[in-house]
């Protein structure tokens, strides 16, 4: 007998991972590294009259589990959607983990320390002017950061830069408040302990620091559920039917902002999955783009 909710996560994956991939308008490099590069998109639509030339900057920022076999262009569908809603889209590539097992582990490993989040850091630093260049119509005065899963987490790990350990790596810490209207995390792998507890995409979460002996050492450094308050405007989309990275990691971090003393905004939709959320096609699109919406204008 089949898994309903396995077969409804096949068919929701299958859904989001039909469409092609859409090529940018421009790209440009933030570092040396093939993988430190950034696509940008221009607005296909004026969302605001009278500012056809100016439109809020949505910083992407794509999942699968920090393993290298996932890129990029599996986002690009969803990046294209944002783009025809308005907005000037930035697509954030970054170093993710071998394709080689290692860290007794199966399949490749999620992540690479400190890489991964050296490349964030940088990219977002690099923004403003690579945007300035590429991508005329965008404001970055009004940034809106997004991802999913695994980009969900960057997202929110970038927002909380200023608030990281004062022992970070100088180049990841930042000595204010990153300039950003908010952040919009889907099914982000937002808080690392409930994320073990629950196994999320094979243990993902202590492959990304290292493997199981430095998981707790590095864990104040790269868990958002760690690094608040943040003062930024946080929202969390999360789909209740998710089997992928379950409703129970988002319910985590919202408590942690909670008893930190901070207010996240979680938005559960029923019936929905892990992949609907960047699926052009699917109602929970928009609903993410909405959610977007409300901060960036």
């Amino acid at each position: 007998m089949t898994d309903p909710a396995v077969e409804r996560d096949a068919a929701e994956a299958a859904s989001a991972f039909s469409h092609p991939p859409v090529a940018p308008d421009a790209t440009a490099a933030y570092g040396e590294h093939p993988d430190q590069i950034v696509d940008f998109y221009a607005p296909r639509a004026e969302r605001a009259a009278g500012q056809p030339h100016s439109a809020p900057l949505v910083v992407v920022l794509h999942g699968g589990a920090w393993r290298a076999p996932y890129d990029r262009q599996h986002i690009t569908p969803f990046v294209d959607f944002l783009a025809r809603q308005g907005f000037a889209v930035a697509n954030v590539e970054y170093r993710r983990g071998s394709s080689l097992p290692h860290q007794d582990v199966r399949g490749p490993v999620a992540g690479r320390w400190p890489e991964t989040f050296d490349d964030v850091a940088a990219a977002l630093d690099a923004l403003p002017d690579l945007a300035a260049g590429c991508l005329p119509e965008a404001d970055p005065r009004r940034t809106v950061l997004t991802g999913h899963s695994a980009g969900g987490h960057l997202a929110l790990w970038a927002a909380a830069r200023h608030v990281l350990p004062y022992d970070s790596p100088a180049h990841w810490r930042l000595s204010s408040a990153p300039p950003l209207r908010g952040v919009v995390a889907l099914a982000p792998i937002a808080d690392f302990t409930v994320a073990e507890e629950l196994g999320v995409c094979g243990g993902a979460s202590a492959q990304l620091l290292g493997g199981a002996a430095g998981f707790e050492e590095r864990r104040p450094y790269a868990d958002p559920a760690a690094l608040l308050p943040t003062g930024i405007a946080t929202a969390v989309v999360q789909g209740r039917s998710d089997i992928v990275v379950p409703e129970a990691v988002s319910e985590a971090y919202v408590a942690a902002a909670a008893h930190a003393g901070e207010t996240v905004g979680l938005t559960l939709l029923d019936e929905v999955g892990h992949f609907p959320l960047i699926d052009p096609a699917a109602d929970a699109c928009a609903v993410v783009s909405e959610e977007i919406a409300q901060l960036a204008w």
